[in-house]
């Protein structure tokens, strides 16, 4: 029987399982949804067990179409930074608390008043976030002291999945990275933890990404069609695991990816750890050993579907792309500050509200949908400034749908001044996990090896300069501090 290798990526709208032979060719996926939760507003939640039951509804469903195929081990990913307590018997206290929720300004302060913002990010990477889990352990110490009282155990989403696929609590250090108490060299931080009266024993034993966390639990089995004592590889957050799956590796420091989904994201591998000194983009470890940094917009592709939604409902996507090549680079004037839903990089700011700027009654929509496609290039720009301070990077994979514009590829491409090469397939998270897992079986010695089995035929687009979006990123970079000082 032909082997394939199974990837399985948790998602905040669902999870997503793809099997992959030894060859980096897809051969069978399917997808499960649930429900998010938002209990009051800046909220946001979900079920555990929603995760569980969705995901073995998944793996069974994929089981079913791989055609005489044998799966020899299965790798996860999935979304970062979530808290998911669990008491004694390894039940869930209360629900996971995910990585938008904004509740945690209140612990984000304590932190820093009890470890130092500097000293959090030269021991982390990063300064104490809203999304990241520790402020979600510390708001759950004041807020529920009941349920932190139960608290036994602490994981990451995926982590959780696997500890119910295998009964093994295990993490990674691409995900732990973004909890906050992950310190540079991959172990536990016990002296943040300390300061914070958090036992470190709450939280998992750390192995690399391409380790078996454990192995298929026979009752598992039976109900996935999956054999018993199938290998678990730990794998990776998701965005580490996208990563994985484009090739974009510490061995090859010129070459990152940009996303442009719901949020735009900049990911640029490094081989030290050099954080920042202000924090404005995080730093995290790797699934290939190494570092990357991290540049986030939180409302790219959902700046645009925001304008269609509230403007031109009963226009298509495409349609918003044709009326933007009748404005001009630049939008004839008009800029726009993507900052729908707070911002995260360069700002660490859930605050900041969005703007266009420098209307007049000349201008037409064309001019606005340009502007909002310019805006989040912009935006994406003061991320990348600051990540080639750190470490250069020319070349970006670009995936995400909003890439699958030509419009929008030719302006990110110009803004950015950077090659973007946009791949002829992207299968993602669960894509990566998946070649996370075959490394972690040994169908492929090393991460380098199994690169060489993934696609390469990409198209490429080079940088243009144009005076026009450098005035404007002048003009644009001055935004930020002008609204803010009308808040």
């Amino acid at each position: 029987m032909a082997e394939v290798v199974i990837g399985l990526d948790l998602g905040t709208g669902g999870v997503r399982a793809i099997a992959v032979d030894l060859q980096g060719k897809p051969i069978a996926q399917t997808t499960r949804s649930y429900p998010l939760l938002t209990p009051q507003p800046g909220w946001t939640e979900q079920n555990p067990a929603d995760w569980v039951a969705a995901s073995l509804e998944a793996l069974s469903d994929l089981t079913q179409k791989l055609n005489g195929h044998s799966a020899i081990a299965l790798g996860l990913s999935g979304q970062m930074h979530g808290m998911v307590p669990l008491d004694a018997d390894g039940k869930v206290i209360r629900a996971a608390i995910l990585w938008n929720d904004q509740r945690t300004g209140t612990a984000v302060d304590a932190i820093e008043t009890a470890i130092g913002r500097q000293e959090l990010i030269q021991r982390t990477g990063n300064p104490a976030i809203t999304g990241f889990q520790l402020p979600k352990v510390v708001w759950l110490q004041t807020a529920e002291p009941q349920a932190y009282d139960r608290l036994q155990q602490i994981l990451l989403p995926k982590d959780y999945l696997g500890y119910v696929l295998t009964g093994e609590a295990v993490t990674e250090p691409s995900d732990a990275s973004g909890t906050g108490c992950l310190n540079l060299a991959r172990q536990w931080d016990a002296d943040i933890l300390n300061a914070l009266e958090i036992d470190v024993g709450l939280f998992p034993a750390v192995v690399e990404s391409t380790a078996i966390a454990g192995r298929l639990k026979s009752e598992i089995a039976s109900r996935t069609g999956l054999p018993a004592g199938l290998p678990v590889v730990a794998g990776g957050g998701d965005n580490a695991a996208a990563a994985i799956g484009l090739g974009i590796s510490s061995s090859h420091l010129n070459r990152g990816s940009l996303s442009i989904g719901t949020s735009g994201v900049i990911f640029v591998p490094c081989d030290r750890p050099v954080p920042d000194p202000e924090g404005r983009v995080h730093l995290f470890c790797h699934a290939d050993g190494g570092y990357h940094l991290l540049g986030v917009t939180l409302a790219a592709g959902g700046a645009l579907r925001w304008y269609k939604d509230t403007f031109a409902s009963k226009l298509a996507f495409t349609d918003l792309m044709e009326m933007a090549e009748r404005s001009l680079p630049g939008a004839r004037g008009v800029l726009f500050l993507p900052h729908l839903a707070g911002e995260r990089s360069p700002y660490l700011d859930p605050d900041t509200r969005g703007a266009w700027v420098n209307l007049s009654l000349a201008h037409t929509q064309a001019d606005l949908v340009r502007a909002v496609l310019e805006g989040v290039a912009f935006s994406l720009r003061t991320a990348m400034e600051i990540v080639s301070e750190i470490t250069p990077v020319h070349q970006l994979l670009a995936t995400g749908g909003g890439v699958r514009s030509n419009t929008w590829l030719r302006i990110l491409a110009d803004i950015l001044q950077a090659e973007l090469m946009a791949p002829s397939s992207e299968e993602g998270a669960a894509y990566g996990a998946a070649i996370l897992a075959m490394v972690g079986v040994g169908a492929h010695p090393d991460l380098e090896a199994a690169f060489e089995i993934l696609p390469q035929d990409n198209k490429v687009v080079q940088p243009q300069a144009n005076p026009a979006y450098e005035a404007a990123f002048k003009r644009y970079s001055l935004l930020y501090e002008a609204l803010k000082a009308v808040r």
